[in-house]
């Protein structure tokens, strides 16, 4: 996998996190210069410990800073306008799920990760995984029927 590759994925993965463009732009970088800084080459860059570093310093964020209500203002977001209602459903779907639901969901489908790398990076087994996953898909599918 290039390295491009692996920047989009984990920039995406920490921007489902933080919801924030900025932000998951700092800490996407901030991974990969400890990745680098800590494993050297580039070239043989496992995604395994990159989805650990960027998860762990999501963590950290969300230590650091007090969560801010929205204002009625905020209510709009920029460069939705022409999202579907399917889309916006599934959307609010996903928002109402536990967050380590919305985590898996995210690295299995969106990001399109293999089952190993999520065990790696959740520090869980595959059996683990597999139930997990299942419960959340099975979440998903009764908040969208509700």
């Amino acid at each position: 996998m290039d390295l491009e590759t692996i920047y989009d994925k984990i920039y995406r993965y920490v921007y489902f996190r933080v919801n924030d463009r900025m932000m998951a732009e700092d800490i996407t970088q901030e991974a990969f210069f400890r990745y680098l800084g800590k494993y050297g080459d580039s070239g043989s860059m496992d995604i395994r410990y990159m989805y650990a570093i960027a998860r762990n310093l999501c963590i950290d964020e969300y230590r650091r800073i007090k969560p801010e209500s929205l204002s009625e203002e905020m209510e709009e977001i920029p460069g939705d306008s022409g999202i579907s209602e399917e889309k916006m459903a599934v959307r609010e779907a996903l928002e109402k799920l536990p967050y380590e639901d919305r985590e898996l969901l995210l690295l299995r489908y969106v990001n399109e990760e293999p089952a190993g790398t999520i065990c790696k990076a959740l520090g869980i087994s595959r059996f683990a995984l597999y139930r997990r996953l299942k419960a959340a898909e099975e979440r998903l599918r009764a908040e969208l029927e509700a």
